[in-house]
């Protein structure tokens, strides 16, 4: 079963066995431009370039073919917006990052409205508050401001998707033919579906100034029937179904089979989201938290959860190793940080693209507070790895107030969490045991779940239930009067980030 993973730094291609055990792999970064302060972009030809580089590669080193793969899946970094044309095939733009807050000011008129305008629609129709993150401003912002697109749109010339869809879009044909989906997961995060209906919402659609005409069909996260097939002439040179699509985080609670309500995981990538599934229920969030499809399998009913996106987190060690250069690759922040044995009364707060979940500040700009002459850069690396957990707290503490479910054990995967530092001091800042699997990439592998379950390669959710198996197991070790005084001090660094931009009116 093969995987497409395109995530925010980087696209793998993955193959697992009925097991769910890794086959191949290969992974290639992609550039992050960065044209002005707050904007992020990608360039969407690059992005396709490469995923067919690591599914070529992937496959010639295990030595595979398109007729060994019963289906595709394919899982990507949500709402990041990607317009092009449709008869050149062309991107009209660069894609607009999920990180991107450019669009600050729309996200602010939506939620000037004051009770029950446009901005209480918004998070009750579509479960999102009025932010940056989501893909519709960033659309409207390309359709006001890109010459031509707007007129395109209209004509239908102009096509509207996230990765998933641009990437499906190309798989299937691209200009000579190519199928323009995407699944619930994906458009969820839009602004402009409906939650209950699952379909585009023309009111929504008229507050973002949307043309229906650009937009993607809306199909289940496990078709029923392929969405498409591959061409001949792609990266798979043969015809292979694409039968499953599921925005990352999604994919990851596929992956981590939580299938249950009450169950939860927290995915360490980019930024930080962790979900809960909350069954068939739509409970709407009073604590910042989203709502949200956790996936639709071919015709049974929609699964939601709540979720907590953190927008700041591995990609704060990024920073470290690209911006402040004090580390040289990603696994050095964990040796660095073991020079010391606490922050040394550092704080980090990353908040580069504001504070999303639960405080949604579009306001707040990253702040290093604490520092004194005794600090060290090992300090820093500690504080950066104490952000990550520190935020997943925040996300922890908005879930149980909004679910009533108190976290038992903290089940989690992502790149950031094969340093074991990290991962020791989230058991510590959240008192709970924090599980990693086996498979702790498990993005691509509920996309291939996704994909196998509508092929029939695994016959039900309970077979999957039987693949997942616990790699490392990390304790608290603080006692409760460190954990409260960390967390209290987090807090109050937080507030030093608040109310340093003005958001434009």
């Amino acid at each position: 079963m093969g995987a497409i993973d395109q995530g925010t730094t980087s696209t793998r291609f993955m193959v697992f066995d009925h097991a769910g055990t890794e086959v191949a792999r290969h992974q290639l970064e992609h550039q992050q431009l960065l044209p002005r302060a707050g904007w992020v972009e990608h360039n969407p030809v690059e992005i396709w370039e490469r995923t067919s580089a690591v599914v070529q590669t992937a496959l010639g080193k295990a030595r595979l073919g398109a007729e060994d793969l019963a289906a595709i899946g394919i899982t990507n970094q949500r709402e990041t917006t990607i317009v092009w044309h449709r008869r050149t095939g062309r991107p009209l733009y660069n894609a607009i990052v999920w990180q991107d807050t450019r669009t600050d000011a729309i996200a602010a008129a939506l939620d000037r409205d004051g009770a029950g305008g446009r901005g209480d629609v918004i998070r009750h129709r579509a479960g999102l508050p009025p932010a940056t993150y989501f893909s519709g401003g960033k659309l409207q912002w390309i359709l006001e401001n890109v010459p031509g697109v707007r007129e395109a749109a209209e004509r239908g010339d102009a096509l509207f998707g996230t990765p998933d869809t641009w990437i499906l879009w190309n798989l299937t044909g691209g200009t000579d033919g190519g199928v323009h989906v995407t699944d619930v997961t994906n458009a969820s995060r839009t602004m402009l579906m409906d939650l209950e209906t699952l379909n585009w919402d023309d009111e929504l659609l008229g507050f973002f100034g949307v043309p229906r005409a650009m937009l993607p069909e809306i199909r289940e996260s496990s078709a029923t029937t392929p969405y498409g097939v591959t061409r001949a002439a792609g990266p798979f040179a043969g015809e292979v179904p694409i039968t499953g699509i599921l925005g990352d985080q999604q994919a990851a609670t596929v992956g981590q089979v939580c299938f249950a309500p009450g169950e939860a995981k927290n995915t360490y990538g980019t930024g930080n989201f962790m979900l809960l599934n909350t069954g068939t229920e739509i409970v709407r969030s009073k604590a910042g938290l989203l709502t949200t499809p956790a996936y639709r399998f071919g015709d049974e009913p929609c699964v939601y959860a709540l979720e907590g996106s953190i927008a700041v987190t591995g990609s704060a060690v990024q920073w470290l190793r690209d911006q402040l250069g004090i580390i040289s690759g990603a696994g050095e922040s964990e040796s660095l940080a073991r020079q010391v044995d606490d922050n040394g009364g550092v704080y980090f707060v990353p908040a580069f693209s504001g504070l999303f979940a639960p405080y949604w500040r579009s306001d707040a700009r990253g702040a290093i507070v604490g520092l004194s002459r005794f600090n060290t850069n090992a300090h820093v690396a500690r504080a950066t790895l104490e952000a990550i957990c520190y935020q997943s707290r925040d996300v922890v503490e908005a879930m149980c107030a909004d679910s009533g479910v108190e976290v038992g054990v903290l089940k989690v995967d992502g790149g950031v969490t094969l340093n074991s530092l990290c991962m020791q001091i989230q058991a510590d800042v959240l008192g709970v045991a924090v599980s990693r699997p086996v498979v702790p990439e498990t993005t691509a592998l509920g996309a291939a779940y996704a994909a196998g379950l509508s092929v029939g390669y695994w016959r039900d959710t309970d077979e999957l239930r039987q693949n997942w198996r616990e790699d490392t197991r990390w304790e608290p070790q603080w006692d409760d009067e460190r954990r409260a005084t960390g967390y209290a001090q987090w807090k109050k660094a937080v507030q030093r980030t608040l109310d340093w931009v003005e958001v434009p009116g």
